[in-house]
């Protein structure tokens, strides 16, 4: 089983928020590859190579995802989707925007905002304005899930992954960036 984490980042440098992710993420076992996507975000996608844990990091560097637009980067989280069987990010508000069209577009339920990893197919979340904690075991073959990263330690460096650069794919219209 491979992960997709798709990371947090602010064009040169990765937030604390895909650190955090990478944790819930080792947790699902498996390869963990990471998605950099943006304008521009060569650094980070270096930094995401240290991370420990890390086999591969992918890179789309356009100018069509440098706001992160959701369609756009739906579009590619879901070209790249094939061989994965999670594809995680934080929650945050870039990826609360796109994953619930990730998860549309792959036709499978999204598991939004988990606090606990208790197997690959098991996770933990909220309910009820916190109140309550809800076991949920999803049978999707894959798996598209938010991290709410304050429930989990950063991931540390010492990794050395390889870097690739993916395709992005175009026409995946349907907003643009004003201002």
């Amino acid at each position: 089983m491979a992960v997709l984490l798709v990371a947090e980042h602010s064009g040169s440098a990765l937030k604390d928020s895909t650190h955090k992710a990478l944790s819930a993420a080792a947790k699902m076992g498996g390869d963990i590859h990471v998605l950099v996507a943006g304008e521009a975000c060569a650094g980070a996608a270096k930094e995401a190579a240290t991370l420990a844990g890390v086999s591969k990091v992918l890179v789309a560097d356009d100018a069509s995802l440098a706001h992160l637009l959701a369609e756009p980067t739906a579009a590619l989280i879901v070209s790249l989707a094939g061989p994965y069987a999670a594809i995680v990010a934080p929650s945050s508000t870039t990826w609360k925007n796109a994953m619930p069209r990730v998860a549309a577009l792959l036709d499978v339920m999204q598991l939004s905002d988990i606090t606990a990893v208790v197997s690959a197919d098991t996770f933990e979340r909220p309910i009820y304005a916190g109140n309550a904690i809800q076991t949920v075991t999803s049978t999707d073959a894959k798996k598209v899930v938010t991290v709410r990263t304050a429930s989990f330690q950063a991931a540390g460096t010492g990794g050395s992954a390889v870097i690739e650069a993916v395709a992005v794919p175009g026409g995946a219209g349907g907003s643009t960036f004003v201002g």
